[in-house]
């Protein structure tokens, strides 16, 4: 965009958000160069933080008429670069749009701003009972709106479901200006009839329009809830002892596992009291009735202890119970005590191959020389392994987009995928022909096309040969 084309897209924006809610100087556009998937980065030409959906409206007809492509963005926590303006363009912040706008407690319903963060919406709900079921690691800082476009999960989700599974409708602004429903109505009626839309919009990272509200699900909160650290010598015990649980017919509310290099990081940062001599450790929490409860711990009890568990420990209280989660999700935190830069993985693989996995990711570590910490929803197979380098050596950030690739391609030979909650964006792009078809591929891609024909919507996502620059120095890295 030459200069000229530039003063004139922001002055038209300027007009319509404020000269404040317009952001044009590179050092305050650094914020916006990348969102947690730091291995790319490029500036958007403008970002601009609308109020409302109406302003929402307005941006993206300003944007259409100058011919430029948007990206739509949250609180940038998403880990593959699915907001990374791959095209420059102008980057839509939607933080300022952060409101619960109603509260229906008689319907277990809940609608909200895009920008709402995600924890926010429980805090708000458990006084009357209730609470929002999907809950990812970065919940206390991550928005709806993001987690809609990559249909978030987190621990809590093995028994409730993903984001997908409570979300009743949302609101979507296409390129072309017009605002749609999509889904149940926010008044309580059904859902519009045809095709369920609200399904095809979630997950698609942005790339169909910009979602500016959404209307949730809200569950009652548990009669009772048992919390456990089970403790294990090795990552292949403890994921026997998921497979049994699962096998047994106990459905845990979650099921996480960390191993030896995460829990030394981990206790370093919150001294919470995790063994660091463990090769791994499992929490388990149940919930549901007493009754029920009662009995499942019973049996996960003794499904952990017949598959080695050394020690289990049960939270005592609600404060214990709290601080474990806490240190749980902020175990991506702990990492900065081991490594300057980390990349997540993020692929599943079906529970019985969980121990498969675990051994072949430890001699990618080796392989390429680089430590790989393990946390992840073991309940599910959705695995997080946190691949540690150095960016300043040129050589550390090749190794580790190689041992990226390699465990992802491991994942779809054990009859997995590339992605089970954080998405496609910029990372995976090159594995997106592994897993599926070209026929499948271009299925997308038109899908894609009936709500953003002139694919100006979040660039260079997702398909291949879209010639995002973060697509390319994948294929770089790899292939060095």
């Amino acid at each position: 965009m030459n200069r000229e084309s530039h003063r004139r897209l922001k002055a038209d924006l300027i007009a319509v958000v404020g000269e404040a809610a317009v952001i044009s100087d590179p050092r305050r556009l650094l914020v916006y160069e990348c969102d947690a998937f730091t291995l790319e980065r490029k500036l958007p030409e403008l970002a601009v933080l609308p109020a409302d959906a109406d302003e929402v409206k307005a941006v993206v007809d300003i944007c259409r008429r100058h011919e430029t492509s948007v990206v739509p963005r949250g609180a940038g926590t998403s880990l593959s670069g699915s907001t990374l303006a791959v095209s420059g363009g102008v980057m839509i912040g939607l933080s300022r749009m952060n409101r619960i706008l109603r509260l229906d407690a008689a319907n277990r319903r809940a609608l909200v701003e895009a920008g709402c963060v995600n924890a926010w919406i429980t805090r708000e709900a458990r006084a009357q009972g209730l609470y929002y079921a999907p809950d990812p690691s970065s919940q206390s800082a991550c928005t709806i709106g993001g987690n809609v476009a990559t249909n978030s999960g987190g621990p809590h989700t093995l028994k409730q479901g993903v984001t997908a599974n409570h979300v009743l409708g949302l609101e979507l602004v296409t390129l072309d200006g017009n605002r749609h429903w999509l889904g149940v109505e926010p008044e309580g009626g059904e859902p519009v009839g045809g095709y369920d839309l609200r399904g095809v919009v979630i997950g698609s990272e942005g790339m169909f329009g910009v979602v500016t509200q959404v209307l949730v699900r809200l569950l009652p909160l548990p009669e009772a809830c048992r919390t456990f650290l089970a403790v294990f010598e090795t990552v292949a015990d403890a994921s026997r002892a998921v497979s049994a649980m699962i096998c047994a017919g106990i459905v845990p509310g979650a099921l996480e596992m960390m191993d030896r290099l995460i829990v030394q990081a981990v206790e370093a940062a919150w001294r919470f009291g995790f063994p660091c001599d463990a090769g791994a450790v499992l929490i388990v929490e149940l919930d549901g009735s007493e009754t029920s409860v009662s009995e499942q711990a019973e049996r996960a009890l003794a499904i952990c202890a017949a598959h080695g568990s050394r020690e289990t420990r049960t939270a005592r209280n609600e404060s214990e119970r709290e601080r474990l989660w806490r240190c749980r999700k902020r175990a991506f935190g702990a990492i900065g005590r081991l490594s300057p830069n980390f990349m997540t993985q993020d692929g599943v693989v079906p529970r019985s191959k969980l121990p498969e996995i675990m051994e072949f990711i430890a001699a990618v570590g080796r392989r390429y020389e680089l430590r790989i910490p393990n946390v992840f929803h073991a309940g599910d197979g959705n695995i997080h392994p946190l691949i540690l380098y150095d960016e300043r050596d040129p050589e550390q950030v090749r190794r580790a987009v190689a041992a990226g690739h390699d465990i992802l391609e491991r994942c779809l030979a054990l009859g997995g995928s590339v992605s089970g909650e954080h998405g496609i964006g910029v990372e995976k792009i090159a594995l997106m022909a592994r897993q599926f078809s070209p026929a499948d591929l271009e299925a997308m891609k038109r899908l894609r096309t009936v709500f953003d024909p002139e694919g100006r919507c979040n660039p260079g996502k997702m398909f291949p040969g879209g010639g995002g620059c973060a697509e390319l120095t994948f294929r770089k890295q790899i292939a060095v």
